[in-house]
């Protein structure tokens, strides 16, 4: 007579299932092979299909930094701590089927304003991605602070205080002018358009286009019943490589350590077979310094 075989006791609710060695092996190798081939950062379904450039092109890694510090200056609010571009120090670029690009770099900056005689670079690492040729690229940034914060408070406080005061608001005419000077009294207004402009070129950048404010070509100062500072100004903005220059009416609205508010209505550059167009914008600026 046979002994009777006792059945394997059935696994209780929530405890995990038995797993063969060979079914461990091959989600191991999976794994593996996905790591590999995702882009820094990535591990979602989503990033399956992307390629890395081995080396991507230069232009791509400075149109990425750019647009990475636009939408830092917008973020960070302060004419005080504008930055521009110094240098790109190293990159790397997937692409995918769709032609969308992710990059990863980091690259130094200076001041927008710098002081005579000051030079101030700080390091800056951010991870940008272009939607093939549509505008306004998610943006991830970390910039190391070359202004002391309190130094950069200081600052914009006393620029706001000074704005206060003037018992006429402002209404300005060309900034530059026709010979490219700035004078120093107008440079304030000059840093606060570019601040609010930061947003605009932002948000109008693509893969292969970018934008610089060529020139503030009118300011006009509101009075308000808060403790903001209500502007109305026309910019040019330089459109590379399209060699435009696009008008572009924005109204900001700023205090010293709160959020940027900013709106904005640009006519946008005309063809043969188009009549008219316009782009028009809004946003308050939140703390972190991401939009993925």
């Amino acid at each position: 007579m046979q002994p009777h075989r006792r059945p394997l006791p059935a696994p209780a609710p929530g405890d995990p299932r038995p797993t063969s060695p060979l079914v461990a092996l091959l989600l191991l190798l999976l794994a593996l092979q996905g790591a590999t081939a995702a882009p820094a950062g990535s591990g979602g379904p989503e990033d399956s299909g992307w390629r890395q450039d081995a080396e991507p092109p230069r232009g791509l890694l400075q149109q990425a930094a750019r647009a990475a510090l636009h939408f830092f200056n917008f973020r960070a609010g302060s004419p005080s701590a504008l930055r521009v571009l110094a240098a790109v120090q190293e990159g790397r670029a997937w692409i995918n089927s769709k032609k969308e690009c992710k990059v990863d770099l980091t690259f130094t900056t200076e001041c927008f304003n710098p002081e005579e005689g000051e030079e101030r670079l700080g390091n800056c690492s951010a991870q940008v991605f272009f939607r093939s040729e549509k505008p306004r690229p998610a943006v991830n940034v970390t910039c190391t602070r070359f202004v002391e914060k309190s130094r950069r408070q200081q600052e914009d406080h006393l620029l706001y205080q000074h704005m206060k005061r003037l018992k006429n608001p402002l209404d300005v005419v060309g900034i530059p002018d026709s010979h490219g000077h700035i004078d120093p009294s107008l440079r304030p207004i000059w840093d606060l358009a570019f601040l609010g402009s930061s947003y605009v070129m932002w948000e109008k950048t693509t893969q292969f286009l970018h934008y610089y404010m060529a020139q503030l070509s009118s300011v006009k100062q509101w009075k308000t019943n808060d403790d903001a500072i209500e502007f109305d100004y026309t910019v040019l903005l330089h459109e590379f490589s399209t060699q435009e220059l696009i008008p572009c009416r924005i109204r900001l609205v700023w205090y010293p350590s709160k959020a940027l508010k900013v709106k904005y209505h640009c006519q946008e550059r005309q063809t043969p077979e188009e009549a008219s167009g316009t782009e028009e914008g809004s946003a308050v600026a939140p703390t972190e310094l991401s939009n993925f």
